[in-house]
């Protein structure tokens, strides 16, 4: 599903809603990273000119042909920008237009400066310093290449001492949105969400406010961790309105650990697999992101629609986390799941298409003017 009828009438609603936008808080962490976007060289030019392995397919065949033996691979950064979670689905809130307030790992103690611009758009504070990506992108995908060390720093403790359990308590409490993402990369993230239903969730007005959560490839995390993750994840709809974002090879890993089984590689499997993880989890929505199009499920309700299509991306790393920005504020907004998918998809389209984290106008623009 995704025709004019709908790209027309959710840019109306959007066109509606600045003065709503502004009005709306979003409270997100915790993590940050430092990423470089890379490309690798298959052919030097000259100097100032290469020609870029084109797929990870291609890649891998490069690497596996010298195995054994020996080979080098030159590598050239292309862009240096904000990354994490957490930073980037932030920053496009915040470009949004909405009211940010950022608690994650910038630097420490002082905020490194690729996070200054990010710093501008919303109230930000670092507890500890940042993590870094290689991010090595291609044309049928990205390889991710994490340093993590540092995100050993985010945990409980000093979120309470570098930040303060006092203002930890009212973000949570006040904001309409509140945004934890990236539980792989951080290895205290279950003890903080541990901490945070025991000491500041029984202490909340009964109005549920939003909550989203984001895994960030589990796979790599044993599978009683990610089953605790996932337990975690429920205890929270008792206090919030719980919006868990998965990308497909994240549904289907989260799939196999609660014992549910894909029927089928197409759409019509991916839909299966989600309604299963969703009635397991009992959550208000559940969205899923492949690359071509998205899915979500809330109150029994299951919406598929298609992302737009774009032939030259400037930019991949940042698609998934823009597209959970766009389809909470759909859900801020009160739209249909429809309705929050296609936001979710033009957040992330426009991102891919000019390497720009859209504003209002933007959106409603792409909607009307579809790729």
């Amino acid at each position: 599903m995704n025709n004019p009828e709908l790209r027309f009438q959710t840019a109306s609603e959007l066109d509606q809603c600045s003065v709503r936008v502004r009005e709306l808080s979003a409270f997100v962490g915790l993590d940050g990273f430092v990423d470089e976007i890379i490309h690798v060289v298959d052919v030097r030019h000259s100097v100032n000119s290469f020609t870029a392995i084109p797929t990870l397919a291609a890649l891998g065949l490069r690497i596996s042909g010298v195995a054994g033996k020996s080979g080098n691979l030159e590598l050239v950064t292309v862009r240096t920008k904000l990354g994490g979670n957490g930073p980037i689905m932030a920053n496009a809130l915040a470009t949004l237009g909405m009211n940010v307030t950022y608690v994650g790992g910038l630097g420490y103690p002082n905020l490194h400066p690729v996070f200054e611009d990010f710093s501008r758009k919303a109230n930000v504070h670092s507890i500890a310093p940042p993590g870094h990506t290689d991010a090595l992108e291609f044309m049928d995908g990205k390889l991710m290449l994490g340093k993590h060390t540092p995100l050993s720093e985010i945990n409980w403790n000093n979120i309470l001492q570098r930040f303060g359990a006092d203002p930890f308590k009212k973000h949570i409490a006040s904001s309409h949105l509140v945004g934890f993402v990236n539980w792989t990369m951080i290895p205290f993230m279950s003890e903080i969400w541990e901490s945070v239903l025991t000491d500041i969730c029984p202490t909340l007005p009964e109005k549920k406010n939003y909550i989203f959560f984001d895994l960030a490839d589990p796979q790599k995390r044993p599978i009683e961790e990610i089953q605790r993750a996932m337990d975690l994840i429920s205890r929270f709809q008792q206090y919030f309105n719980v919006i868990l974002g998965l990308n497909e090879h994240e549904a289907e890993n989260v799939g196999a650990v609660l014992g549910l089984n894909r029927s089928s590689t197409d759409a019509d499997g991916l839909v299966g697999l989600s309604e299963k993880i969703y009635a397991h989890l009992k959550i208000n929505s559940l969205v899923v992101h492949p690359v071509a199009y998205a899915l979500a499920l809330s109150q029994d309700e299951t919406s598929i629609v298609a992302g737009p299509v774009i032939q030259n991306p400037v930019i991949t790393t940042g698609a998934g986390d823009h597209f959970n920005s766009g389809f909470c504020l759909g859900k801020l907004l009160g739209f249909t799941n429809a309705a929050c998918i296609l936001t979710g998809v033009a957040t992330s389209g426009h991102y891919v298409k000019t390497g720009n984290s859209p504003t209002l106008s933007d959106l409603s623009q792409m909607m009307r003017e579809w790729p």
